[in-house]
């Protein structure tokens, strides 16, 4: 009988798309970021913060398709 050192290949790397999640959680509350204070260049928080996760949910897409290809 064989030894299985670990989670399955399909299951070790389904955990890499949790990372998808992580965007939806940051942009799920509005009222936590709904506000006019503090700017930054001018733009209030609502704009801001929102304009963030564009640039992060970019970069965990592309670290998540990097791994999985």
């Amino acid at each position: 009988m064989t030894e299985d050192s670990g989670a399955s290949p399909k299951r070790r790397s389904s955990a890499w798309y949790l990372l998808l999640l992580v965007p939806f959680i940051g942009v799920l509350f509005p009222g936590f970021y709904n506000s006019l204070t503090p700017t930054l260049a001018g733009l209030p928080r609502f704009y801001w913060y929102q304009l963030t996760w564009v640039v992060i949910t970019s970069v965990l897409t592309a670290v998540v398709y990097l791994v999985m290809r």
